[in-house]
């Protein structure tokens, strides 16, 4: 993207999540372009090599703790400057049938999916307003934009993120904020290869099997790669995406036909 251009220079750049998987490969665009970056996650050992291998910096925080968000985001803009690029990728998956999930699976999912997304724009926004520029990408899931068997609270924690990526580029249309949300189909990470497992072992398939049930919605039969989300997170960050704001762009191999 772009070749050697660098049009998020002087940007501060946060991704949640961002020790591995979608996220990590998200802050390796996102330097590419010219951004200094935070990462943040949970888990702190994995998170500082990560960034270290990187070249970023790294913030522990976990997204459903409102006043870790808060420390650690000042943290990080005290280190990097204000924030003026924020992407909410921390996430987790779990799935079950809808008889089987409990209110603590429900709650635990929907406060890291839905609840931290809400958290951490709180905690960015008012900077990006001050500074008047800012941009917001939600990473969601083709889960949020369709129904899905036995990932009913999943569903409907990334059908609440799509809605409040709606609802707030709305608020925020007279402003030089966009809010956005990428939609992955099924994708390279270790969430995915936990669900591959996880099939094997319920239902006696084959990882090939079990790999071909996940992606045969997918015209091109394959899963996405964590850097193909990251290309399109990106362009919706640069100067000249400034009048795309309150989409929600499938990024799933023509799974879904948004219209």
């Amino acid at each position: 993207m772009m070749g050697g251009a660098q049009p998020l220079a002087g940007r501060h750049a946060l991704v949640t999540g961002g020790g591995r998987g979608i996220g990590a490969a998200i802050a390796r665009q996102l330097l590419a372009l010219g951004a200094a970056v935070t990462i943040t996650g949970r888990d702190r050992t994995r998170l500082e090599a990560s960034a270290s291998a990187m070249g970023c910096q790294a913030v522990a925080v976990d997204v459903t703790d409102s006043a870790a968000i808060q420390n650690g985001f000042a943290q990080a803009a005290q280190a990097l400057g204000p924030i003026a690029i924020l992407v909410n990728n921390a996430g987790i998956a779990k799935a079950a049938p809808f008889a089987r999930t409990d209110l603590g699976l429900w709650d635990d999912i929907l406060r890291t999916d839905l609840t931290g997304a809400f958290l951490c724009t709180q905690a960015a926004l008012p900077d990006m307003l001050k500074a008047g520029w800012g941009r917001v990408v939600n990473v969601a899931s083709t889960a949020g934009l369709t129904g899905m068997a036995y990932c009913a609270a999943y569903c409907a924690a990334k059908h609440g993120l799509i809605g409040l990526t709606r609802a707030l580029a709305v608020e925020l249309a007279s402003k030089p904020v966009t809010v956005n949300a990428v939609c992955p189909g099924y994708t390279e990470t270790d969430i995915v290869e936990e669900t591959v497992t996880n099939i094997v072992a319920k239902t006696g398939r084959s990882r090939e099997e079990a790999l071909a049930g996940l992606v045969a919605a997918n015209p091109q039969k394959r899963l996405i790669k964590p850097e193909e989300v990251a290309e399109a997170v990106a362009w919706l960050c640069l100067p000249g995406s400034a009048a795309i704001t309150g989409q929600s762009i499938a990024v799933a191999g023509g799974e879904l036909m948004v219209g």
